[in-house]
């Protein structure tokens, strides 16, 4: 039995709807999934739905983009509450700050000429949590640019014409924000950060697990910061970081999570709660 937990739909840069990408991962012959789109928890009810008539285990989740000592992460939310309201409210937040990013890379575009609309991005991506990957598909549709790979190399990727910079949230501030909604905070493809020094301050401040396995990280990266978790005491996930056919080929089911790390997960996810609802007196904290 295996699993993929870090997955996206068209709720945000992803081009599957919840329930295609239910049934690719029955193709896969996934055990489990989680669905980590940015900045939201919309797809979370149609991908419980979707997975429960497909008998497959459904986790939901989110990806915040965090920041810490200079450096970007991603910090991947599984089981947070997706009715929690201050979750909610701070999505709602990221998601007005990517729309006016997507306004600014535009302007941008139209400095150099490229006479593309906001409009037709927002169209393109149909979700309250668009990104750049909307605007790589807009270029292309406008036929400005023959694929998203020139899109990218051209205009959107880092110090770029269109880049426009992310905003990002205090890492320490994500992690809370996820324990506050009832989840766990793990944090996505460290390998593709490049800076373990800053992971144990991560754990201090509640960092729960590491992705240790990622389809850009190879078997030595993987094995690297599966050693790193068990010295921390830190749960281990992995997931393929799937978007559907924007990026070609569809990576779900290319990187497989043994289902004992879900196991794992799920105990940490029943200890907080039971945590989290036994008296203050019970965990020591009483009079």
């Amino acid at each position: 039995m295996f699993a993929d937990l870090h997955l996206h739909t068209n709720f945000s840069d992803g081009t599957y709807t919840p329930e295609e990408l239910a049934g690719r991962a029955i193709e896969s012959r996934l055990a489990a999934v989680a669905l980590t789109d940015h900045d939201t928890v919309e797809g979370c009810a149609r991908m419980a739905t979707a997975c429960a008539r497909a008998g497959l285990e459904f986790i939901p989740a989110t990806e915040l983009t965090a920041e810490a000592d200079g450096n970007e992460l991603h910090l991947l939310g599984y089981f947070v509450d997706t009715q929690n309201p201050r979750l909610l409210a701070e999505m709602t937040r990221f998601q007005r700050v990517r729309q006016d990013r997507i306004r600014e890379m535009v302007a941008r575009l139209n400095q150099l000429n490229i006479s593309l609309q906001a409009d037709a991005v927002f169209a393109i991506a149909n979700c309250r949590s668009p990104g750049r990957p909307h605007v790589a598909r807009a270029l292309v549709m406008g036929g400005f640019c023959s694929n998203l790979d020139e899109a990218f190399e051209r205009f959107l990727k880092k110090h770029r014409p269109a880049w426009v910079p992310k905003f990002k949230i205090c890492a320490l501030e994500a992690i809370e924000l996820i324990h506050q909604a009832d989840g766990l905070a793990v944090m996505a493809h460290p390998g593709l950060n490049r800076a373990d020094e800053i992971i144990p301050g991560l754990v201090r401040a509640g960092l729960d697990g590491l992705e240790c396995f990622h389809t850009k990280h190879t078997a030595s990266v993987g094995e690297h910061y599966v050693r790193l978790a068990k010295e921390l005491g830190l749960l281990i996930t992995g997931g393929s970081d799937c978007h559907g056919l924007s990026k070609g080929k569809p990576l779900i089911g290319t990187v497989k999570l043994p289902y004992q790390y879900v196991e794992q997960l799920k105990a940490a996810n029943a200890r907080r709660k039971s945590n989290a609802s036994a008296p203050r007196s019970a965990l020591g904290t009483g009079p």
